[in-house]
C-alpha cells in the first residue's frame, strides 16, 4: 500500500454549459441524439463484471415518440438477483481491503469520464430516454452526477479525517470507518440520472459491494452510467446493475442474511412498503440495516404581499414546469396574495403562452413529454376532473395529447378551497393550482401550507419582507427539507445545498452531504494503551 496522508482534489461545480446555436457542445449534442436515434441498442444487466443477456426483453422508447423503439433491454429473474448479490459479496473483501485513495481515484475518474468524453452521450441518452430538454439533462445527467462523484470523495476524506480530539499520555484512540456488513441494495428513480449513479456510487465509494435496480424507463442512461462506471475501473462485481421485477427483487434481498440497506429514491407507498418488510424480516439480518430514502413531494410557492411579481411568475413557471414537473421538488401548491394576483396572473399567462411543447430533438421546445403512458393517463384524469369542476378554474393548458407522444400541456387550475385535490395530492406532472388568499390571511396560510400535505420536501416564501420572511421560515420549518426564499423551489446543487426532506419524504438523509455518506459506513473505536495496567487494584484499596 501507499504510504502517505493524501489530500483529494478540491472540488467545484461542474460549469453548466449553455448549448447555444453554433455552439461545439450543441453540435456534439445533436449528433448524439441522430447516432442514438439511428440504432436500436441491445441492453444487458452487469453480473460479476460480465454483460448478461437473457433474451426476455424490453422496448424502451422515447417518451416524446413512443412508436419508435431506442433499445432492447434484457430482464432477469429471481436466479440474476442471487446471481448479483453472488457477485457482490465475492467482491466484498478486495473491495472493502481496497485503500480509499484507490477507490477515490475510480470515482474521479468516472466524473472526468462524464464531464468529457461521455457527456454528450450520458445527456443525449437522458434526452432520449427520460424526455428531458437539453437544459435539464445537461444540469442532471452531466453536471450534477459529476459534482455528486467529486464532492463525495471529498466528503469521504473528511470522514476518514474525522478523529478523537483526546488521546491521553499512554493511550492512542482513533476511529476506522468500516464498510456496512453485507450488501446494499440501490433502487433508482426515473426522473434523475444523477440520482440514478448517486445512489449506488455513494454506497460503492465507502467501500460497500451493492445490487442497483434502476426504474425501467431510465434504463437507457443507466446503461451509459454503467459503461462510464467500467471504464473508470470500478471492479467487477463491487456495483451489479439488474432489470428485475420490483418484488421479485425484494422478496429474495429482503429476505436475505447479508442485506445491509437500502438507498431508494421513488414513491412514498413503495418505500413504506420496503421499511415495514424489512421490520417484518428483521431477525433474518446479520446487522440492523440501513434505511435511506427521498420520496414524494407537494412542494409549494408561498408569495407574500410584498413579493417582487416578476420573481413569483418566474419562480412558479419554473418551478412547476421544468421537466414537466416531474422533479421530486417542482412546485405544485401555490398561495398567492390577492393584491398581487392580477400581474401575477398576467405573468404567467404572457410566459406560458410563449412557452413551446413538443420532442427534446427540438431545441426551442421548453416542455416535453410525461414519462409514459401510466403517468399520461393519471395526469389527464386530474385534468378532465377540473375541467369539469365548477369550483375551480382552468386558466392554462387543460389538453393533452398522446398520438405521437406523452404530452401534456402546462395546466394552471385556479381554486378558492385550499383543500382541493390538487393542492393536497401528489401528481407528478405539469400540473399547478393556485389558492388565492386575502392579504390579511397570511399568517392562516401558513398553517394550511404545513398542514395540508403528507409529504415535507421543498417550498419556497417570495417576499421582500424580512419579517415575514423569518415568519414563514419559522412556521414552515418542518414543511420542507430545503426551503427557498426568493427563489423556485427546485434546483438543488451539490456542495450547496444538501437535498432531502422529512415527514412522508423521507428519511431526510441529505444526498449531496457528508451526511449521506455516514450512513455507508459503521464506526469502529480502537483505543490502543501503551503501558498497560499489570494489575486489578486501584489506589483506594490500599490500605492506610
Amino acid at each position: 500500500m501507499l504510504k502517505g496522508f493524501f489530500n483529494v482534489p478540491t472540488p467545484h461545480n461542474e460549469p453548466v454549459l449553455n448549448y447555444a446555436p453554433n455552439s461545439a457542445e450543441r453540435a456534439a449534442l445533436k449528433a448524439a441524439l441522430a447516432e442514438g436515434r439511428s440504432k436500436v441498442t441491445d441492453i444487458p444487466m452487469y453480473i460479476g463484471g460480465k454483460e448478461v443477456r437473457t433474451g426476455n426483453t424490453g422496448t424502451i422508447r422515447p417518451p416524446h415518440d413512443h412508436q419508435h423503439i431506442l433499445a432492447n433491454f434484457h430482464i432477469g429473474d429471481a436466479s440474476h438477483v442471487n446471481a448479483a448479490i453472488d457477485a457482490a459479496m465475492a467482491a466484498k473483501a478486495g473491495w472493502e481491503a481496497l485503500a480509499w485513495e484507490e477507490r477515490a481515484a475510480i470515482f474521479l475518474k468516472a466524473a472526468d469520464l462524464l464531464s468529457g468524453p461521455y457527456r454528450a452521450k450520458i445527456n443525449a441518452a437522458t434526452m432520449l430516454g427520460q424526455s428531458k430538454n437539453a437544459y435539464q439533462a445537461e444540469i442532471d445527467a452531466a453536471c450534477e452526477m459529476v459534482d455528486f462523484l467529486r464532492f463525495n470523495v471529498s466528503y469521504m476524506s473528511e470522514i476518514y479525517a474525522q478523529q478523537p480530539p483526546v488521546s491521553p499520555k499512554g493511550i492512542w484512540n482513533r476511529v476506522e470507518q468500516r464498510p456496512l456488513e453485507g450488501f446494499v441494495f440501490a433502487i433508482t428513480p426515473f426522473n434523475f440520472t444523477a440520482i440514478a449513479g448517486n445512489l449506488p456510487t455513494s454506497a460503492a465509494m465507502m467501500g460497500n459491494v451493492v445490487v442497483w435496480k434502476p426504474n425501467d424507463t431510465q434504463v437507457y442512461a443507466a446503461n451509459v452510467l454503467m459503461q462510464a462506471f467500467i471504464e473508470a475501473g470500478v471492479p467487477a462485481g463491487v456495483i451489479n446493475l439488474i432489470y428485475v421485477d420490483g418484488p421479485v427483487a425484494g422478496d429474495i434481498i429482503f429476505s436475505h442474511p447479508d442485506f445491509a440497506g437500502v438507498h431508494f429514491t421513488g414513491s412514498t407507498a413503495v418505500f413504506q412498503n420496503i421499511w415495514q418488510t424489512i421490520g417484518t424480516n428483521i431477525h433474518k439480518y446479520k446487522t440492523y440495516p440501513r434505511i435511506v430514502g427521498e420520496t414524494g413531494g407537494k412542494d409549494f410557492v408561498l408569495a407574500h404581499p410584498s413579493a417582487n411579481v416578476d420573481v413569483a411568475v418566474t419562480a412558479l413557471v419554473r418551478g412547476a414546469f421544468e421537466y414537466q414537473g416531474q422533479k421530486c421538488s417542482a412546485a405544485s401548491r401555490a398561495y398567492l396574495p390577492k393584491s398581487l394576483w392580477p400581474k401575477i396572473k398576467e405573468g404567467m399567462l404572457r410566459d406560458l403562452s410563449e412557452i413551446k411543447v413538443g420532442p427534446v430533438e427540438d431545441f426551442e421546445n421548453f416542455v416535453n413529454a410525461v414519462i409514459d403512458e401510466k403517468s399520461f393517463n393519471k395526469l389527464a384524469k386530474y385534468v378532465d376532473a377540473a375541467n369539469a369542476d365548477s369550483k375551480v378554474e382552468v386558466i392554462a393548458g387543460g389538453k393533452y395529447d398522446k398520438s405521437k407522444g406523452w404530452f401534456i400541456e402546462p395546466t394552471v387550475i385556479v381554486t378558492q378551497d385550499p383543500h382541493y385535490v390538487t393542492m393536497c395530492e401528489e401528481l407528478f406532472g405539469p400540473v399547478l393550482t393556485l389558492y388565492v388568499y386575502d392579504d390579511a390571511e397570511f399568517d392562516k396560510v401558513l398553517g394550511i401550507i404545513d398542514t395540508t400535505s403528507i409529504y415535507a420536501l421543498t417550498g419556497c416564501i417570495i417576499s421582500q419582507d424580512r419579517y415575514a420572511i423569518a415568519q414563514a421560515s419559522h412556521a414552515l420549518r418542518n414543511a420542507a427539507g430545503n426551503f427557498y426564499v426568493n427563489d423556485k423551489p427546485t434546483g438543488a446543487v451539490v456542495g450547496q445545498q444538501p437535498f432531502g426532506g422529512a415527514r412522508g419524504s423521507g428519511t431526510n438523509d441529505k444526498a449531496g452531504s457528508m451526511i449521506n455518506l455516514l450512513r455507508w459506513v459503521s464506526p469502529r473505536t480502537i483505543k490502543e494503551t501503551f503501558d498497560s495496567p499489570k494489575s486489578y487494584k486501584y489506589p483506594f484499596l490500599d490500605k492506610e
